[in-house]
C-alpha cells in the first residue's frame, strides 16, 4: 500500500473526532486528505468522501441517540427534502473541472472553518420548530452535500438551533442523522460517474469510525466551545494551503 495512503488513512481519525465531538467539520477534511494525501481524483474523492462520513455519522447518531441526543422530528423535516437535494447536486460534481472543483471545496472550507472559530455567539434559540424553514435549509445542505462531499453539520447546527429550538448539544447529535440520511442518496447519485478505490475507503473507515467512538466521548468531557474553535483554525489553515495550491498551479 503506497505510504499517502497510510498516512490518509490514519489521519482519518480526525474526521471521526470532529463529527462525534462537534457533529460536523469532518467530512471538510476528508476530501483535502483524499486529494493531497492519498492522491485520489478530486470527483473520485466526493463520491468516496460521502461513502466515510454518511458511515461515520450514522455509527454517532447510534451512539448519540442512546444518550438522549438526537430529535427525531426535526432530523426527518432537514432529510425528506436534504436527500433529495443531495441526489440532484451528486450530478453537479461532474460538470466542474478538478481546479475549479477544488476552488470552490476551498472557499466553502474558509466558510466553515470561521463560523467553527467564532462559535456559536450572536444564535437565538428558536422557541418552536419551523417546518418550512426546516425543509428549506434541509435541501440547501443536501445540495451541498451531493455536489462537495461533504456533510454539512457547520450548517445543519446552527439551522437546528434556529429553525428548530434545538440547544447546541442535541443540534450536534441530531446533525449526524440529517448527514447520515443526506450521504445515503449522494452516494447513490455519485455511483452513477465513478468508481471507488474499496481498499482505500475501508481502511480510512475502520480509523475514521474508531475517532467517532473517541469524539463521541470526549464530547461529554471536554468544552463544546473549545473544541469547535480548535478545529476551527485547524480548517481555515487547510483551507489556504487548498486554495494557494490550486491558484499557484
Amino acid at each position: 500500500m503506497p505510504l499517502g495512503y497510510i498516512i490518509a488513512t490514519i489521519l482519518a481519525l480526525l474526521v471521526g473526532l470532529s463529527l462525534g465531538a462537534l457533529g460536523g467539520g469532518g467530512s471538510i477534511i476528508t476530501i483535502p486528505l483524499l486529494v493531497y494525501v492519498a492522491r485520489i481524483p478530486a470527483e473520485n474523492a466526493v463520491g468516496m468522501s460521502l461513502v466515510i462520513v454518511g458511515t461515520t455519522s450514522l455509527l454517532g447518531a447510534i451512539l448519540h441517540f442512546r444518550r438522549g441526543n438526537v430529535d427525531l422530528r426535526p432530523s426527518l423535516l432537514f432529510s425528506v427534502t436534504g436527500m433529495a437535494g443531495s441526489f440532484i447536486g451528486s450530478a453537479g460534481t461532474h460538470l466542474l473541472s478538478r481546479k475549479s472543483l477544488l476552488l470552490m471545496f476551498s472557499v466553502i472550507m474558509l466558510s466553515a472553518g470561521l463560523a467553527m472559530w467564532r462559535g456559536s455567539t450572536g444564535l437565538h434559540q428558536a422557541t418552536e420548530l419551523s417546518v418550512y424553514r426546516s425543509l428549506l435549509a434541509g435541501f440547501a445542505v443536501g445540495l451541498l452535500t451531493g455536489f462537495l462531499g461533504i456533510g454539512g453539520g457547520f450548517l445543519i447546527v446552527p439551522a437546528l438551533v434556529l429553525f428548530a429550538g434545538l440547544d447546541p448539544r442535541k443540534a450536534a447529535g441530531t446533525s449526524l442523522a440529517v448527514i447520515a440520511f443526506n450521504s445515503s442518496t449522494g452516494i447513490l447519485g455519485q455511483l452513477r460517474f465513478i468508481t471507488f478505490d474499496w481498499p482505500l475507503l475501508a481502511g480510512f473507515l475502520a480509523f475514521s469510525l474508531a475517532g467517532m467512538i473517541a469524539g463521541c466521548a470526549l464530547a461529554v468531557r471536554l468544552s463544546h466551545y473549545s473544541l469547535r474553535r480548535n478545529f476551527g483554525i485547524t480548517i481555515i489553515i487547510v483551507a489556504v494551503f487548498v486554495a494557494l495550491g490550486n491558484l499557484l498551479q
